[in-house]
């Protein structure tokens, strides 16, 4: 059983904690991020180290959620989160214009995806796409939606997949 909710969260130099009712605000160097906390939770703030409680038994549960939640803005606020997509196909191709992430991916038409607020997308190289952000879940999701476009196929290995993803190949029909 994990105890993540009774481990101490540090808070690194150089970031604000602030605390108004049932919102928590962190604010860093990369951006500032809140939460709303359930009824039920409390975050007690002691010369810059976190504790995370629950008032009663039954939201005992969202103690050790709560606390990662915590842990994962301290993270987004200090170094930030970032995916990295790989694209493989011939004629598959990324590149940004503005805000917008233009793809070629075999299909009829261009696609195109607006980069929502709080998330930059670079392209490296025109089969590289790298998602950067603050907020862990946005990230993900962000990089979730490209990946949708044109997941990898399991035949040839074609479409977008995440660094390091392993497609687990299948093998032809035979005759």
């Amino acid at each position: 059983m994990s105890r993540i909710a009774k481990n101490p969260l540090p808070l690194p130099k150089g970031l604000e904690f602030s605390q108004q009712g049932e919102i928590v605000t962190i604010k860093g160097s990369k951006g500032s991020m809140q939460l709303n906390l359930p009824e039920g939770i409390s975050v007690d703030n002691q010369d810059g180290v976190l504790q995370v409680q629950a008032t009663d038994a039954k939201n005992h549960a969202l103690q050790g959620t709560i606390r990662a939640l915590l842990g994962n803005m301290v993270t987004g606020v200090t170094d930030g989160f970032e995916r990295k997509l790989e694209l493989r196909g011939v004629g598959y191709r990324a590149q940004m214009q503005g805000q917008t992430l233009n793809l070629s991916l075999g299909l009829s038409h261009p696609v195109e995806y607006a980069a929502p607020q709080g998330i930059s997308i670079e392209t490296p190289s025109q089969t590289e796409v790298v998602v950067r952000g603050v907020d862990k879940q946005q990230v993900g999701q962000v990089a979730a939606n490209i990946r949708a476009y044109r997941p990898p196929e399991p035949y040839k290995g074609k479409g977008v997949r995440y660094a390091g993803e392993r497609v687990v190949m299948k093998e032809a029909k035979k005759a």
